[in-house]
């Protein structure tokens, strides 16, 4: 095969092109930009509560979570694994479980109650204060050093938690494309039966 048939046999490769068009961006500037996205919502839902929009909130609310359901599962899942053999640093991993953890149980406490009762405004707060210390602990500890480390390969890892984050917030979403509050509560209590986890190498 010539040099030039050979480039165009693999600038034809479906599995090239689709992962180039797909992921733009590593993994870490698509996490970054999930935290960016997410702290957007936890103002706007500042902004309902303060007007005493309970519709909108909970709207706004279950968005958060299900982003958060989302992106965790999926950076538990595609990046963490990775990250932790990559900078060989159990305990900030560790941490970053627990916190996920936490925030889960959180969520699972908003799904719960009713949007009136005071309380629920006050656990979305804490909430966002729980996942911006998280996303500063990532970005400015956990992601310098798995890019320092060069030991991952960013981009490939980027399509792998892309994809995995899209089929779960599939299924979080109704046919209106508004997130299904019914789902989300079944995928918190039980997240195997729900959804399918990737076979495991």
């Amino acid at each position: 095969m010539t040099t030039a048939t050979h480039a165009a046999a693999k600038k034809s490769s479906p599995v090239k092109s689709t992962a180039a068009t797909s992921v733009k961006h590593d993994v870490i500037v698509l996490l970054k930009n999930d935290h960016a996205e997410v702290k957007k919502m936890f103002k706007q839902f500042d902004k309902l509560a303060e007007k005493g929009d309970n519709k909108g909130k909970v709207q706004i609310a279950n968005k958060i979570c299900a982003e958060l359901i989302a992106h965790t599962m999926a950076e538990e899942e595609a990046f963490y694994p990775g990250a932790r053999a990559a900078i060989d640093d159990d305990a900030m991993l560790n941490e970053a479980v627990v916190e996920h953890d936490s925030a889960k149980d959180l969520i699972a406490q908003i799904q719960s109650m009713d949007p009136a009762d005071p309380m629920y405004d006050a656990k979305v707060t804490v909430l966002g204060e729980y996942i911006n210390h998280h996303v500063e602990e990532e970005e400015t500890e956990m992601f310098p050093e798995v890019r320092k480390s060069k030991e991952l390969d960013l981009r490939e890892l980027a399509v792998t938690f892309s994809r995995r984050k899209q089929e779960i917030l599939g299924q979080l979403q109704g046919a209106d494309g508004e997130i299904d509050a019914q789902q989300l509560k079944k995928l918190i209590g039980q997240p195997e039966k729900l959804i399918d986890q990737p076979a495991r190498h």
